[in-house]
């Protein structure tokens, strides 16, 4: 099965969390595309809806949110995901991959846009305990 590292950030106390998704967890993230809201139950947030902002390869090639599909491709950019320009104009052909989470992510980036009843400081310090 397929396991990834989720790295959850939490907008209003601005701190990031990681969570090991595995088996039923990963699954839910499976298919899944960049901006899709997902039940935050499978991670153990019951009542919290997280949103996917992005991710990235065994690699370490990041995913572009307007990129269709779940593949890796070559594109001609000249600034942005992935790629910051040092002159004015400059443009390189880098690897992305499509918005579309698949098996071989790694790390798959999300926010919380939905609160549950209890509070994600309590949720993650009983897990790092």
């Amino acid at each position: 099965m397929v396991d990834f590292k989720v790295v959850l950030s939490d907008p209003k106390s601005g701190l990031s969390y990681k969570i090991d998704a595995t088996g039923a967890a990963a699954g839910a993230l499976l298919g899944k595309k960049i901006g899709t809201e997902v039940d935050g139950a499978p991670f153990g947030m019951s009542g919290y809806k997280i949103m996917i902002t992005g991710g990235s390869d065994k690699t370490g090639t990041p995913a572009r949110p307007d990129l269709p599909g779940n593949g890796r491709r070559g594109l001609l950019i000249s600034d942005g995901f992935g790629f910051n320009a040092t002159h004015n104009g400059e443009r390189r052909r880098k690897s992305q991959r499509g918005n579309e989470i698949a098996s071989d992510f790694v790390q798959v980036n999300a926010k919380i846009t939905v609160y549950g009843e209890k509070p994600t400081a309590e949720i993650f310090a009983a897990a790092a305990e």
